[in-house]
């Protein structure tokens, strides 16, 4: 930290990252009085991949006062999934879910989405400063410090009384403190881009996400996501390996697979290219811990899983939710377990989702959404896991999530 001035005036909370997470904690400190400064490295709005939201996540954005702002910005209205592969079709409707709770959410453009949050925030109070990329961490001392270099290169060092990591695939804290661990997860690959999709009303049901299987590799799968302007976000997620067998630039390789569906490559006859295609490798992420002395990590910047259920979202805010109301306990003198009151809950819904993309990536799953005779009140509770409802205990998925779908598989897979 040699050579970073000091700011004089010490802050409660520093909140890394003006992402979903951070934005939603740090209005929710603000709103309980705490002096609470946001640490952006980007300036907003900026390019973020992850647009199908979760109805789960709406609980956060009421919960956080932002939930007008969002209904005015005109995001694409989302009420479920629905999947496809060699012609068959499977649909989740939202509002038939065994869970009780918001039933809709929406597909959102990440750059205008993240900014509403973000605005928020700053609206409530919160300090939000764009273009402050963290250089370093203290936590030895009685308060945490940072050390961030601001958008004219200028190094300061900020103490607090607590810092919550919100940075995402940024991984601030995990990589400053050696917390990253590998996870069990095969490396997978996403390309993907936004398309002005040109698709013929009535042909594609606009109110949901669609998910592809390609028809020759189960484990591959593509998704559509549309929004509320003609356009959608298109990308293709497979083993690293698989995209060797293509040639050319990301774009090349994007449009050489979706060919090889004939649904979606029929849905996308008029599709036009005209935004950047994407690459990200290796997202699956993991931590030894989520908390220590003076900090917490909140959703991806602890723990990212796979983009197949859009569970991303909902997980970051939860946690930022959980987090806040623990630390704004602690702030006031209160003795809290961040193990058994933050870290153990939050896991046990990451848990369930963990269930369902394994199930999902070794088929079972697939079995499961595709067999002809589902019972109503088995593919509700299984509706529930695909709105976000990964914590509610009284659902028999959450509860012993990996036996029922082994004895569910077994029934679909013999019929």
């Amino acid at each position: 930290m040699a050579g970073a001035s000091t700011e004089q005036e010490p802050v409660d909370v520093v909140v890394i990252g003006a992402g979903p997470s951070g934005a939603i904690a740090s209005a929710l400190l603000a709103r309980k009085g705490h002096k609470v400064r946001v640490l952006e490295r980007e300036t907003f709005p900026r390019f973020s991949i992850g647009e199908s939201l979760l109805p789960q996540s709406m609980q956060y954005v009421e919960e956080a006062g932002m939930m007008a702002a969002v209904h005015a910005a005109g995001f694409q209205f989302k009420n479920g999934a629905a999947f496809q592969y060699r012609g068959q079709r499977t649909e989740f409707d939202f509002r038939q879910k065994f869970s009780p709770g918001w039933s809709t959410t929406y597909q959102v453009e990440r750059a205008t989405f993240d900014k509403i949050l973000a605005d928020e925030a700053a609206r409530m109070g919160v300090d939000v400063r764009y273009q402050h990329e963290i250089t370093a961490v203290d936590l030895d001392g009685d308060r945490p410090q940072v050390t961030y270099r601001d958008v004219e290169g200028n190094e300061q060092s900020l103490a607090a009384r607590f810092l919550l990591d919100a940075s995402g695939f940024g991984r601030v804290l995990p990589r400053l403190l050696d917390l990253n661990t590998p996870s069990d997860f095969p490396v997978r690959q996403s390309i993907f881009t936004h398309v002005v999709d040109h698709i013929t009303p009535g042909k594609f049901d606009r109110n949901k996400i669609l998910v592809t299987i390609h028809p020759e590799h189960r484990d591959v799968w593509f998704w559509l996501i549309p929004f509320g302007d003609g356009r959608a976000s298109l990308g293709v997620v497979a083993r690293e390996a698989f995209f060797d067998n293509y040639s050319g630039e990301p774009a090349e390789k994007l449009r050489a697979i979706v060919a090889e569906d004939a649904g979606l490559s029929d849905l996308l006859a008029e599709a036009e290219f005209k935004f950047p295609v994407r690459v990200i490798t290796g997202y699956s992420a993991n931590v030894k811990s989520l908390y220590g002395k003076g900090f917490a990590l909140l959703g991806n910047a602890g723990e990212f899983l796979d983009p197949v259920f859009s569970s991303g979202v909902t997980i970051a805010m939860r946690s930022a939710s959980m987090a806040a109301a623990l630390l704004d306990r602690q702030l006031r003198g209160e003795v809290v377990d961040w193990q058994s009151e933050y870290a153990e809950p939050l896991v046990k819904g990451v848990d369930t989702f963990r269930t369902f993309v394994t199930a999902w990536y070794d088929q079972r799953f697939q079995d499961i959404i595709f067999y002809q005779q589902q019972m109503e009140e088995v593919k509700a509770m299984i509706c529930s896991i695909l709105a976000g409802y990964a914590w509610d205990t009284n659902n028999p998925y959450v509860k012993e999530g990996e036996r029922r779908l082994n004895v569910l598989a077994e029934i679909c897979q013999s019929a």
